[in-house]
């Protein structure tokens, strides 16, 4: 059985506000919840107004909280702008109120020049990537033989168990550090579509090496998910989402999602058709049983162990039925 998963951006719908965006999340994630999907992860995104998720640890509280079953995680955090040892505490302590329920995905986006100055414009120095992704090994297993240069700090709160940690990416360099660090795989299909991802995968699984964080290589595929009840509907959902992609990929960033009325009546000009169509393949789009299928091909491709959905689609309501939709067509419940 196909194991499903969802990443929640929090998106702003037209006429709603952010308050109403995180609320929205929190519904969802109940949802999920009760119809069996596994984890449900909230993303890290700033200087981008139509999404809420800015800050992944404190929504992830908050639903860890209101959800009983599924592992709440971050997707991801973007570990360069912080000090590992900060982040390795706040995810023990959340795994220290939730016991084998949070999951800790960190990223590396470059993200948008001044948030990159105000995130680190007091560090003297910038710790390398590979670095702390070593950091966050040592603190989540408490690894008293290694040569860390900070072996005798520990990450508090202790519990019994630690987070499960997973390594985000689209390319070589991701996928070498996570098979040589030992961690979980989450391959953003939704950014990088072709099937060189596939071969990615492949020399991920190939070069793992065991280590305390997880014996055996392990793979998401994130993918966006546009889900319709007819082919119509899931059509008029994927418009929406094609103007939003066309402006966030611009110099505009747009307040909120736009609406399908919005989409129906905005006029593509031919340079923005065609990068509709390209970002076409970014995209699972169609009926239940048509992306049911899709998600299949994609899994068998990349081997995939789990699909993490990302259902950006404009409206509360039509994110609902998409979840409840393909429950229903995978038999979940």
């Amino acid at each position: 059985m196909t194991v499903l998963n969802i990443l929640d951006y929090s998106p702003i719908d037209e006429g709603e506000t952010a308050a109403s965006a995180l609320r929205s999340t929190v519904e969802l994630a109940q949802l999920a919840d009760r119809l069996g999907y596994k984890r449900y992860w909230v993303a890290e995104h700033h200087q981008v107004f139509s999404v809420a998720g800015s800050s992944p640890e404190m929504l992830m509280m908050h639903l860890a909280t209101l959800t009983e079953r599924l592992r709440i995680g971050s997707g991801g955090v973007m570990l360069p702008h912080y000090s590992a040892y900060k982040v390795a505490e706040n995810f023990r302590l959340l795994e220290a109120l939730h016991p084998n329920r949070i999951d800790l995905g960190v990223g590396r986006s470059p993200s948008f020049r001044l948030v990159n100055q105000a995130l680190n414009e007091s560090k003297g120095k910038r710790v390398p990537y590979a670095q702390q992704l070593i950091d966050l090994e040592k603190y989540f297993t408490d690894d008293v033989d290694s040569e860390h240069r900070f072996q005798k700090l520990k990450a508090t709160p202790i519990s019994e168990t630690a987070p499960e940690l997973w390594l985000l990416g689209t390319g070589e360099g991701s996928a070498k550090l996570a098979a040589e660090r030992g961690m979980a795989y989450a391959y953003a299909h939704f950014a990088r579509p072709e099937a060189a991802g596939i071969d990615v995968v492949k020399r991920y699984r190939k070069a793992f090496i065991p280590s305390g964080l997880r014996e055996k290589p392990h793979v998401a595929i994130a993918v966006f998910a546009i889900v319709g009840e007819t082919e119509e509907r899931a059509e008029q959902l994927a418009k929406a989402f094609d103007l939003w992609l066309l402006f966030v990929e611009s110099d505009f960033q747009p307040p909120y999602y736009p609406s399908v009325e919005t989409a129906e009546k905005r006029r593509l000009s031919a340079a923005e058709q065609e990068r509709v169509e390209r970002n076409r393949s970014r995209m699972l789009v169609g009926t239940p049983e048509q992306v049911k299928r899709q998600i299949e091909a994609v899994a068998e491709q990349f081997t995939a162990d789990e699909i993490t959905l990302i259902p950006n689609i404009a409206g509360h309501q039509a994110r609902i039925e998409t979840l409840r939709l393909l429950a229903d067509v995978f038999n979940m419940q």
